[in-house]
């Protein structure tokens, strides 16, 4: 049985992996996540692992590298960078692998993935009320950016952490038997970005110290896509539990 839960508060699109991100009012969900979602990413260049991506968590400065798009360009993805600087740099160009490697210490390359680059799952989810507890925990207003979802609900039963009921559930976006979907795959366990400040890239490690106390370093869910559609600020957000599981109500 579908269960009204809340709805879309906000969407987010992350197009350069742990660059800042655009708010969007409406977005594309196709089946590896929404359209131009984390479709690139810095890869070191020395790096030989499988995942040798460069993050936030190993150069804090990437998240005031803001992505961007020359007018009239087509498609989702960016055309340039802007950097904390305010110079506009190609996506692809020398220039910006350059200043990137410079702060880093090492070489990187911009890599373009078309299914994208994803952590765990191609879609996040997490309940504004969870990141109000938390920075109540934390001792600070924390701007949701840090979390870096793509999808945050405002619940109609105000609980924090509500999201861990709906493992093993399906979240639906919308009414309808139409409407786009995700199967909740798994928890949300948190790396130290969500210490960083959006803004300004410092740090506050009493953040992710508040997550590990109250909700064993876990803030939001992961999803799979299960039906394609378009997300929109305001569309309902319904629950279907998964067997043997209450819905939330």
């Amino acid at each position: 049985m579908l269960v009204e839960i809340g709805h879309i508060e906000a969407i987010f699109r992350y197009p350069v992996k742990s660059m800042a991100g655009e708010r969007l009012e409406a977005a594309n969900l196709g089946w590896y996540g929404l359209e131009g979602d984390r479709r690139l990413a810095l890869r070191r260049i020395d790096d030989r692992s499988g995942m040798p991506w460069l993050t936030a968590s190993k150069l804090p400065d990437l998240v005031l590298f803001t992505p961007c798009r020359q007018a009239g360009a087509d498609g989702d993805l960016p055309t340039h960078i802007r950097t904390p600087e305010d110079n506009k740099l190609p996506v692809f160009g020398k220039e910006l692998a350059a200043e990137v490697g410079r702060r880093y210490g090492a070489p990187v390359q911009m890599m373009q993935l078309r299914h994208g680059i994803f952590d765990e799952a191609s879609l996040s989810v997490i309940a504004s009320d969870t990141v109000r507890e938390i920075g109540r925990l934390a001792g600070r207003s924390l701007d949701v950016r840090r979390f870096r979802p793509n999808v945050v609900v405002r619940l109609l039963r105000s609980l924090p952490f509500q999201e861990d009921e709906w493992l093993g559930g399906v979240l639906s976006f919308g009414e309808g038997d139409e409407a786009p979907a995700i199967a909740v795959t798994m928890r949300d366990e948190r790396c130290s970005m969500v210490n960083l400040d959006p803004d300004s890239a410092t740090s506050a490690p009493e953040v992710m110290k508040a997550i590990v106390r109250a909700n064993q370093n876990n803030a939001g869910i992961y999803g799979a896509v299960t039906r394609t559609g378009r997300l929109a600020v305001g569309q309902g957000v319904f629950l279907r539990a998964a067997a043997g599981k209450r819905e939330s109500a």
